[in-house]
């Protein structure tokens, strides 16, 4: 297994970026919520971070760790407020800034002469800027603890205990904004905890292997709905490797994907990587169901509920064919999990209220009584791109752009037809194949064609029209909580709208969304 460190988290919007920070230095980690038992844990980390709040520290219901932390004998880093937790449980003071410090500083270090504390800020140099969000502060360090670095409004912007490995500092070094941030994190975890760094997607590869073979069996089978997107192609293709044909992957063609969808998936899948893949071809029953419905939440609930019941039906029969072929029982659900969403759900604040309905698969497993088995749910996003490479998923498969449950259905705005989500589809197929063209892709997080609820006037050739509007969205954004509009070339745009009114029929003209999130959401419905 892998030396890890714990992060216990404080509320902090933060606290994810720490976690990415450490496993950036190839060193993994786990975040758990701060008032996790330590007697509970089921491993002993090589060291323990504690991230920032929302909280003030004299806040009443402010969260606390269990103190048996300071007695596990690791060294521990206090980030913030867990700078403030830090002394409040070692005998230090903490009040309210006369000052509140958000933004940029300049932090000026204290090196201590034969002490190990240079060892956190070790290749950082002085003054260096980082970045502060904080109404607290430390008034008075606890015993036994040096300053080892300042700013003009923070005497004590960083600490460290004389003998034990104990460091507190006032600032985020897990945002970009801290320009020397990820060398201190890399520091503790490295330098001080002695963590060996050797997380990696190559190293991941091997024992994930093994433990999906361990835990599903010589003869269990599993099941998995694929979507073509690149978290569930990479989960089907480990378990592919994994089990090989024991692994059953369906595809339900729901009407309202991408064009081309479901023969390219079977194309990259099954004929490319060689993957047990049936297509079952919904598509007249979804759109059936979504007609004369206009209420986006609605459609959303009309293809989760559908989704169950077509991957239900078509689960029976792959688990009737394999026990006939001898290929043993399914047992096991596949579901692409990721880390951000196990973050969400043992945050201490509780589980989000705002997961999506079509996200829900629970119902899935009471119903068909399968044990669920989750082999990305330790990485980030990018994590799963670089095992995507690594496992030789075609590259375009593995960059591509998110794309919702619901599919088209949520970008036509209105009631959801053939005749809709097809210029939907046409028009989003080129706006995408442009910006390929002009290698923006990547440097987008996601971009889609909306077809919108309103009709306008128009002249094309000698004839007045009065057709659809169709609205191009581009964000970039690092974690989708946030995100900006991407500014897109005139150029381009012009190329775009040139080539949508002319060869989408019904569609007399383009409109570029310049809304960033918050307040608006990426997509549409």
């Amino acid at each position: 297994m892998y030396d890890t460190v714990l992060i216990l988290d404080f509320g902090s919007q933060y606290s994810h970026l720490i976690t990415r920070r450490v496993r950036e230095a190839g060193v993994y980690c786990e975040l758990l919520p701060c008032t996790q038992k330590i007697s509970e844990l089921k491993f002993k980390p090589k060291g323990i971070i504690l991230s920032g709040s929302p909280f003030s520290i004299t806040d009443e219901g402010a969260p606390h760790v269990d103190p048996e932390v300071f007695n596990l004998g690791v060294p521990i880093l206090g980030i913030c407020y867990g700078l403030q937790e830090l002394a409040r449980n070692l005998g230090g003071e903490t009040s309210l800034a006369v000052k509140r410090e958000y933004g940029f500083a300049e932090l000026n270090l204290h090196p201590q002469a034969d002490h190990h504390s240079h060892k956190l800020f070790q290749d950082v140099p002085t003054p260096t800027n980082v970045w502060m969000s904080h109404g607290d502060h430390l008034e008075k360090p606890p015993k036994d603890f040096v300053v080892i670095g300042s700013t003009t409004t923070s005497e004590y912007a960083a600490v460290a205990h004389n003998t034990l490995s104990i460091y507190g500092i006032q600032f985020h070094p897990e945002v970009t904004h801290s320009v020397d941030g990820a060398i201190v994190l890399r520091n503790f975890v490295v330098g001080i905890c002695q963590c060996e760094a050797n997380w990696t997607m190559s190293s991941f590869i091997d024992k994930e292997l093994e433990r999906i073979r361990t835990l599903v069996g010589p003869t269990g089978s599993v099941i998995g709905a694929v979507s073509g997107g690149v978290d569930s192609t990479v989960a089907a293709v480990l378990m592919k490797r994994a089990i090989g044909d024991r692994f059953h992957a369906v595809l339900v063609d729901n009407g309202v994907m991408r064009l081309n969808e479901c023969q390219q998936v079977k194309q990259t899948l099954a004929d490319s990587l060689g993957i047990n893949l049936t297509v079952a071809d919904a598509s007249d029953l979804f759109l059936g169901r979504l007609k004369g419905v206009t209420d986006p939440e609605k459609k959303r609930k009309i293809i989760g509920n559908t989704f169950i019941e077509v991957f239900e039906a078509e689960s029976h029969k792959i688990d009737e064919i394999s026990r006939q072929n001898g290929l043993g029982a399914i047992e096991w659900l596949l579901q692409g999990t990721l880390y951000p969403d196990v973050i969400e759900s043992i945050s201490f604040k509780g589980p989000s209220a705002t997961i999506k309905s079509h996200h829900n698969v629970g119902g899935l497993l009471e119903d068909m009584r399968l044990k669920l088995i989750e082999p990305l749910r330790e990485l980030f996003k990018d994590e799963v791109r670089a095992l995507g490479a690594l496992l030789e998923i075609p590259e375009d498969l593995v960059w591509r752009h998110p794309f919702p449950g619901p599919g088209i259905a949520i970008r036509v705005l209105g009631e959801v037809t053939p005749s809709q989500v097809e210029i939907a589809r046409r028009a989003d197929h080129i706006y995408i194949e442009e910006i390929k063209k002009a290698g923006l892709y990547r440097q987008i997080s996601q971009a889609y064609a909306a077809l919108l609820p309103v009709r306008s006037v128009g002249v094309m050739g000698d004839q007045r029209t009065y057709e659809q509007v169709i609205a191009l969205r581009a964000v970039e954004t690092k974690d989708f909580m946030t995100a900006d509009w991407f500014p897109m070339p005139v150029d381009v745009l012009k190329r775009i709208s040139n080539r949508i009114i002319n060869e989408v029929h019904g569609v007399n003209r383009v409109l570029y969304d310049v809304s960033s999130k918050p307040p608006s959401t990426i997509e549409f419905e």
